[in-house]
């Protein structure tokens, strides 16, 4: 096993300590926030099913679709959610996009080809790959499951908007980074990418959010 779990605050602050070691800038970021918050959900479907509720909406309104979301399907099971008219889907505030790629999950979940259950132990690649085949799962899904769900600490959302943005803010870039300039950037930060991903987030949500500043 080539990979490191995120379970508490202390496995955090280890993460938050040895990155400002290397970079400066998250030494300011850290002193104005503090420790970040640990962006753990539950692994399996559930927390797939947040991830993809969450995708290119706002969080406040991620957040209420989601309490809708747990309110009708808890405890997600996959043969009864399957049966289930889109309507039932459409009511909770899911678009259609998002509703077909979560009956692509639960296609493959019931045929077999997505163990949700049994891919913990396995290497983020691996993970990666599994996710990915699934018709509607891109990068970024798969990233944040293995970020969020798993809590993997060298994962690296690369095509993630506000981490580029708050990449671009913090070390005082020219333009946001594309994906190749965030992998090119987070090099140093190895192995704990998945923390500094955590750091910037918040750096984010102070500068442009809060409207506040290091």
């Amino acid at each position: 096993m080539s990979f490191r779990i995120i379970e508490t605050e202390n496995d955090l602050r280890e993460g938050v300590e040895a990155l400002c070691k290397r970079e400066p800038q998250f030494e300011k970021v850290y002193a104005a926030i503090g420790l970040p918050p640990l962006r753990r959900r539950p692994p399996g479907l559930p927390g797939l099913l947040e991830i993809i509720t969450g995708q290119q909406i706002s969080i406040l309104a991620a957040a209420a679709i989601w309490q809708r979301v747990e309110a009708k399907l808890a405890p997600f099971d996959p043969t009864i959610m399957a049966q289930l008219d889109d309507s039932a889907y459409i009511e909770c505030g899911l678009s259609r996009p998002k509703i077909r790629t979560i009956r692509a999950i639960l296609a493959e979940i019931l045929d077999g080809k997505l163990l949700l259950t049994n891919i913990e132990a396995a290497e983020n690649s691996q993970i990666f790959s599994s996710l990915t085949a699934v018709k509607g799962i891109g990068p970024w899904t798969a990233q944040l499951y293995l970020l969020t769900s798993l809590g993997r600490t060298d994962v690296w959302p690369v095509g993630d908007l506000a981490l580029q943005e708050s990449a671009k803010l913090l070390f005082d870039l020219k333009t946001r980074p594309n994906e190749k300039q965030m992998l090119t950037l987070a090099e140093p930060w190895q192995p704990w990418r998945a923390v500094a991903a955590r750091l910037l987030w918040s750096h984010y949500r102070l500068v442009r959010l809060e409207g506040g500043s290091l």
